[in-house]
C-alpha cells in the first residue's frame, strides 16, 4: 500500500495494537519457565474458561496461531479428501484463504451457494447438497458457516437451528468461522438475549473458530469442538501444520485477559458502537451512499471512485470490497471518537470540493 496512507483506522480491525486485559496477561506469563507445548496453566486455565463461556464442559479446545489454520485444519478434521464443504459464494475459507482448506484437507472441495447478504439461504444449500449423489462427485459432508459474516451481517440463532436442520438432515457436520464471532456474540447478547451456547453447538454448531485477533488479541485463535469425538488426532494435525506452539502460554495467556472479565465482549460492544456512530456521522455527506444499516463492526459504503481516492490522497486507508465502487470501513477494540470525527471531516471537505 502507498507510504502515503498513514491512518489506517478503518482499513481492518487486525490494524489495532493488542487491548490491555491481552496485554497484561502476557506481561503475567512473561515471568520464569513454565512447561512447554500447552501443558502450562496458563493453556489449561484458558481452555477453562472457553468451556465455561460456552456451557460445554466436554468441549475440546486448541490455539492455533491464525483464522487461516484455524479454519482450514477443522475443515481438514470433518472431511476425507473426497467430500466437499458447503459455504457461502464469498465466504472467507472460498475467496481469502488462498486454497489453504482445500490442501490441508488433501483436497476436499469447496462448493458455493447463494444468499443475501452473506447469509446463506438453507434452500440454497439443499440445493447444492442434493445436486448429485453419484460416485463422479464430491460427497457433501461439512456445511460452513460465517459469523459473522463477510458483508457484516450476522446469523439469527433461529436462522442458525435451520440450516444446521437441513445439514443434519443430510449428515453434514457444521463449522462457524467465527473470526468476529465476538462481535455477533455482542449483537445477539443485545438483541436476542441468547448466550454463545444458544447459537452455537444448541443450535446445531460441531467445531467453532473462535476468533481472538480481530477482537484484541495477537497471533491466536481457538479452534473449539462441540463434539469431543470429532477432535480426535487433531493435535497431530496442529504439529505437523506448524501451528503447534512450544511456549503455547503466549498464545493462551490472551484468553484468560479476554474472557475471565468479560473485556471480549466490552471491545466487541464498543467496536459495533464506534460503526453504528461512523455510519450517522457520514450518511448524509454528498456522493456517500451507505450500502446496508450496519450490524456489528463493517459499514459498506459506495463511494464515487474519485472520491475514494481523494480520501486515499489524505492518507486514509480503507479497502474496495464487494463492488467496484464499494468500500469497506472497520472498526474495532480501540477505535475512538475522534477518529471517526477526523474522518468524516475529511470525508466532507472531499465532497464538498469541486
Amino acid at each position: 500500500m502507498d507510504s502515503a496512507l498513514k491512518f489506517h483506522h478503518f482499513a481492518s480491525d487486525n490494524t489495532s495494537g493488542i487491548c490491555p486485559e491481552a496485554w497484561a496477561k502476557l506481561d503475567e506469563a512473561n515471568q520464569g519457565p513454565l512447561p512447554s507445548y500447552g501443558t502450562d496453566g496458563w493453556t489449561q486455565r484458558a481452555c477453562d474458561l472457553i468451556r465455561q463461556i460456552f456451557e460445554k464442559p466436554d468441549a475440546e479446545v486448541f490455539f492455533v496461531f491464525n483464522g487461516t489454520a484455524a479454519n482450514s485444519l477443522a475443515l481438514a478434521s470433518l472431511c476425507q479428501s473426497y467430500h466437499s464443504v458447503i459455504c457461502h459464494e464469498v465466504a472467507h475459507v472460498e475467496t481469502d484463504e488462498c486454497g489453504a482448506p482445500e490442501f490441508f484437507s488433501n483436497g476436499t472441495k469447496l462448493l458455493t451457494a447463494r444468499g443475501a447478504h452473506g447469509k446463506l439461504d438453507p434452500a440454497a444449500v439443499a440445493e447444492v447438497i442434493q445436486k448429485r449423489h453419484d460416485i463422479h462427485y464430491p460427497k457433501p459432508r461439512v456445511l460452513s458457516l460465517t459469523q459473522s459474516t463477510e458483508f457484516g451481517t450476522v446469523y439469527e440463532t433461529a436462522e442458525i437451528q435451520e440450516l444446521c436442520s437441513v445439514a443434519r438432515a443430510h449428515d453434514l457436520a457444521v463449522h462457524m468461522d467465527g473470526a468476529r464471532f465476538a462481535n455477533a456474540a455482542a449483537r445477539l447478547a443485545d438483541t436476542e438475549h441468547v448466550s454463545p451456547a444458544d447459537f452455537t453447538w444448541r443450535a446445531g454448531v460441531d467445531v467453532l473458530c473462535f476468533g481472538g485477533t480481530k477482537n484484541g488479541m495477537n497471533t491466536s485463535e481457538a479452534v473449539v469442538f462441540f463434539r469431543p469425538e470429532l477432535a480426535q488426532e487433531f493435535d497431530y494435525r496442529c504439529k505437523q501444520a506448524g501451528q503447534l506452539a512450544a511456549k503455547m502460554r503466549y498464545l493462551s495467556s490472551q484468553w484468560v485477559g479476554m474472557l475471565e472479565a468479560g473485556a471480549w465482549l466490552r471491545h466487541a460492544r464498543h467496536a459495533n458502537a464506534m460503526t453504528r456512530r461512523l455510519t450517522d456521522l457520514i450518511r448524509d455527506i454528498p456522493q456517500v451512499e451507505i450500502y446496508q444499516e450496519p450490524v456489528v463492526n463493517a459499514l459498506f459504503v459506495d463511494l464515487p471512485a474519485g472520491l475514494a481516492a481523494a480520501m486515499a490522497a489524505r492518507g486514509w486507508a480503507f479497502y474496495n470490497f464487494l463492488g467496484p465502487q464499494r468500500y469497506r470501513l472497520m472498526c474495532h477494540w480501540a477505535t475512538q471518537e475522534s477518529d471517526l470525527d477526523a474522518f468524516a471531516r475529511d470525508l466532507a471537505t472531499a465532497a464538498n470540493r469541486p
